[in-house]
């Protein structure tokens, strides 16, 4: 089977992750570039990049690379590309185009010449030429202009492939679902452990977690891929690579406990796991994050705090310091992980953090910060009186 070059899209921080659940999946010639990995493979790597990939947030096929010093050049080379091996006359488009360092600076105008070229291929061929829909496209093409090199790819994703499936409802601002999958991955939990999200939210870090621990493919819940739409699309090894994967499923025997203050977002996260059948597996409860209580003497606690926009300064500093006395207190001997782009506030977790992984939560810069948490001296204990944070209803009401 012919090989492809292919390119995985990622966020910034979570390459070197994606790169190593590509290996795993049989790519080749893997190269790490900034947001993405370049690879070889063939159709079928191609399906269960797509089906599989918990870290990938679209993957494109190229289907030429030329260099363009000009427009002129931009719209000969793309008119030679045989397209009618790639579009139905009666299918829709859109062109995606990135230009950087390059003598074609405008990213607008070189999808018009692009289109023109496709246009004026088919016309060539007295062929009826495929339109172009911005909304709903049957087939997208991605254009990346870079140093006067032109690549021409396909993709084979459609809707990006954080777009799993099973949310039907999200709190403000969710969290993306590829990466609440890299913050897992990062954090080295490997669902022998008790897992905990005590800010839960719409509930995206304990579905992808519950996901990776019962071994369901991230694409299980979705209708449909790009590729599905394409001339060469193979609909007997699409179904052979989908059952394969689906037989890998596995029953957990440990607890994932999903929990938040919110009456609200409790509700919603209910709707999500019994829309992804996990609302058995997966314990939620409304409740504090300070009465939240250890299951084990061992796991891994997963914090995303609510973002500085929704909370005044002043409360944004007893949240940080509320959850370290939390972790201080309650969870010697679990690892605790918070991604925040509160760095400053941060620091009032009061505890070293054993690593600092950068990353972006949408276009804000973030850190991942990971905790062990150790036994706390008992001077300590007393000196806080009892055993909860005074962080609780109180200073949200």
């Amino acid at each position: 089977m012919e090989n492809h070059r292919l390119l995985a899209k990622t966020f910034a921080g979570l390459e070197n992750t994606l790169a190593k659940e590509l290996n795993i999946l049989g790519a080749g010639n893997i190269e790490m570039i900034k947001r993405g990995i370049r690879f070889e493979g063939d159709k079928a790597l191609m399906y269960k990049v797509n089906y599989l990939s918990r870290l990938a947030l679209r993957v494109l096929k190229e289907i030429a690379v030329f260099e363009v010093p000009d427009e002129d050049a931009l719209y000969e080379q793309i008119k030679k590309i045989p397209w009618t091996e790639h579009l139905y006359k009666n299918q829709t488009f859109v062109i995606h185009t990135d230009v950087f360092h390059s003598n074609i600076t405008h990213s607008q105008f070189a999808s018009l010449k692009a289109k023109d070229a496709i246009a004026d291929h088919y016309r060539e061929k007295k062929l009826t030429r495929p339109s172009v829909n911005k909304e709903h496209p049957d087939v997208s093409v991605y254009i990346h202009i870079s140093q006067n090199v032109c690549s021409v790819s396909l993709d084979s994703s459609g809707d990006s492939l954080h777009k799993r499936g099973y949310k039907i409802a999200a709190d403000k601002a969710p969290l993306n679902e590829v990466l609440a999958a890299g913050l897992i991955q990062l954090s080295g939990w490997d669902g022998s452990s008790d897992f905990y999200d005590p800010m839960c939210g719409s509930g995206t870090i304990p579905i992808e977690a519950a996901m990776q621990a019962m071994n369901i493919p991230a694409g299980y819940y979705r209708e449909s891929f790009g590729f599905q739409k394409w001339l060469d699309f193979d609909d007997e090894m699409w179904k052979e690579i989908k059952t394969q994967a689906d037989a890998g499923f596995k029953d957990m025997d440990i607890t994932i406990t999903a929990s938040d203050r919110s009456e609200k977002a409790i509700q919603i996260a209910a709707k999500n796991l019994k829309h992804a059948g996990l609302h058995k597996d997966i314990v939620l409860k409304k409740s504090y994050f300070d009465a939240l209580q250890p299951l084990g003497k061992k796991g891994t606690l997963i914090f995303n705090p609510p973002y500085g926009m929704r909370l005044q300064e002043k409360d944004i500093v007893k949240l940080y310091k509320g959850i370290g006395d939390v972790l201080k207190t309650n969870w010697s001997g679990h690892q605790a992980w918070v991604i925040t782009s509160e760095t400053k506030a941060a620091k009032f977790i009061g505890l070293h953090p054993s690593k600092k992984i950068k990353l972006y939560n949408g276009p804000k810069e973030a850190l991942f910060l990971g905790f062990d948490i150790y036994e706390g001296s008992k001077k300590e204990k007393k000196k806080r009186g009892h055993g909860k944070s005074s962080y609780g209803k109180k200073r949200f009401k």
